[in-house]
């Protein structure tokens, strides 16, 4: 978080959360941004709990699913990295009528690279794999290759 002259310090997401709440900041749009992308708590049953307050302002990382995969927001980042450190390396995409910043792909894999969770490092290949997609330029079809479609002009 900006200290004034200082450089940014990190902060715990519950003590962001708590601060917010503290200066009467609303958290309905948080709340309505869940809701429409039908956040419940990832739990190895079938019971679906939907996120509250309490949930975000407690110690450690709150694991969500919504309607197309895992959401995590996460209070510590891998490598001692902060909030406003990462922020450099993010993106704002459409989603749902809202603008989220993500992680940029390249940044995304340089955080899993080091982190200890099991299942980050099986996503590595998959994120590799598009980053390696995005970054290659395309191969162009040959007159022949029975693997393409050809368009004449």
């Amino acid at each position: 978080m900006p200290t004034g002259d200082r450089k940014p310090t990190s902060a715990s997401l519950g003590d962001v959360l708590k601060g917010l709440l503290e200066a009467g900041v609303d958290f309905t749009k948080l709340f309505a941004f869940l809701k429409s992308v039908e956040a419940v708590h990832r739990r190895l049953d079938d019971k679906l709990i939907e996120p509250k307050k309490r949930d975000l302002l407690g110690k450690g990382h709150v694991l969500l699913k919504i309607w197309i995969g895992p959401l995590d927001i996460l209070e510590a980042i891998e490598g001692g990295r902060s909030y406003e450190g990462l922020l450099e390396h993010t993106i704002e995409i459409d989603f749902r009528g809202h603008r989220p910043q993500v992680l940029g792909l390249k940044t995304l894999i340089e955080v899993k690279k080091i982190s200890t969770d099991p299942n980050d490092n099986q996503r590595l290949p998959v994120l590799k794999e598009t980053l390696r997609q995005l970054v290659m330029p395309s191969p162009r079809p040959e007159k022949g290759d029975s693997n393409w479609i050809l368009v004449q002009q």
